[in-house]
């Protein structure tokens, strides 16, 4: 909601407090508007008109009072916010996933639909497709949706709206965002970005890195990419290609690519490699894929030497991305988490063996708890980061 008439320095400042507000809530809980004022470092009286303004756009909500001990009784400022919302969208070689997050971080809509022919990758219809189902069921039930964000498996344009190179799905230079805005009558600002980079953002912020301040994300579908985070803030790089990992030569020198390389770290630990090496067909999605490699690996000998061979090829690549970043923590995702037994120990013995810095710091590998909605997830919360900014109006 715009101050008419007000400056735009005044309007800016305006919307950076609301922010701060959003942002205390979402991250510390509820609080009085004198809890809050500390909190932000803002006055009491600025933080009152802003918990109105945002009150009144269905997003905090005050509670009873509460004894406070001395002077009046708080009113607890809760961070309410279930009818606006931030959908998130994830498309990959077998798969299109959409997921719904409103203002508070609860997830309301979780939906998953396989591509329409096995081994094919999706068209931009059945990403289209799914999106518009979800939103318009949201908009049915009484939800506001504020923006909309894709997580894609390759390279996203500095203008968050541009395909540059994705080469698992076979689009390069897709106006991604463009058709999507479309399809929702051009009312949903979309944008696209990386699937790792969204997938690190929901790990920070959702799931086990949620502790650390700095952690590097891997990802583990048909491609191989990563999300780096430092600082809390996700690294993008100068063109917004940083964390395209899986293209680092250091795998072996006689796979091909599906970018038409050879010896890409991808064509030795993703999902068809590691499938390669265990002599078994894909399943409908990773996950499915890899959960029944696990169960295979339980009483088959070759495929848990296959899985301890792919372990020590993941563990270079990450004692060379840990040399380099330092990160606190190392996340796999995707279809690495069912076969996490038979893969993270080898992998952390090689990173143990050839990161420098291992005798003084040693990155903790960890698997992610979010599933295959993971990037989704992410997504989602790109979604809102506007509204949390106080960038966009409530």
């Amino acid at each position: 909601m715009t101050v008419t008439g007000a400056p735009a320095g005044t309007e800016h400042l305006r919307r950076q407090n609301t922010g701060l507000v959003l942002r205390s809530l979402r991250s510390d809980g509820p609080a009085t508007r004198t809890e809050l004022a500390r909190r932000t470092g803002l006055a009491k009286a600025t933080v009152g008109t802003i918990v109105g303004t945002l009150e009144a756009g269905g997003a905090v909500a005050e509670d009873d009072s509460v004894p406070s001990g001395r002077g009046r009784p708080g009113r607890p400022v809760t961070l309410t916010g279930e009818s606006i919302i931030g959908l998130g969208l994830e498309v990959n070689v077998d798969y299109v996933a959409a997921v719904a997050l409103d203002l508070a971080g609860r997830v309301k809509v979780v939906e998953t639909r396989p591509v329409t022919t096995a081994g094919t990758p999706p068209s931009a219809r059945e990403l289209i497709g799914l999106a518009t189902d979800v939103r318009s069921a949201l908009l049915a039930s009484g939800h506001t949706v504020v923006g909309a964000t894709v997580a894609v498996p390759g390279l996203v344009a500095h203008d968050n709206r541009t395909v540059s190179w994705a080469p698992n799905l076979g689009w390069d230079g897709r106006q991604l965002a463009t058709e999507l805005e479309a399809a929702f009558d051009g009312s949903c600002p979309t944008t696209v970005d990386n699937d790792a980079n969204c997938a690190a953002l929901a790990e920070a912020s959702h799931g086990v890195a949620a502790d650390v301040r700095d952690s590097l994300y891997i990802t583990g579908t048909i491609g191989i990419g990563a999300g780096i985070v430092q600082d809390g803030r996700l690294m993008r790089g100068g063109a917004g290609f940083a964390g395209e990992v899986g293209h680092m030569p250091i795998g072996n020198p006689d796979a091909t690519c599906g970018c038409g390389r050879r010896g890409c770290w991808e064509a030795s630990i993703g999902l068809r490699a590691m499938l390669l090496g265990v002599g078994m067909p894909e399943r409908a999605t990773p996950l499915q894929t890899a959960t029944a490699v696990a169960e295979r690996a339980e009483t088959d000998p070759a495929v848990r030497v296959a899985l301890e061979s792919l372990g020590h090829d993941l563990g270079r690549g990450l004692a060379t991305l840990a040399a380099v970043l330092d990160p606190s923590a190392i996340v796999l995702g995707g279809y690495f988490v069912p076969l996490g037994e038979h893969v993270v120990p080898a992998a952390a013995a090689v990173l143990a063996e050839r990161l420098p810095t291992a005798g003084i710091h040693l990155p903790e590998i960890r698997l992610s708890s979010l599933g295959i909605h993971g990037a989704a997830l992410g997504a989602a919360e790109d979604a809102l980061a506007e509204v949390l900014t106080g960038a966009l109006a409530v």
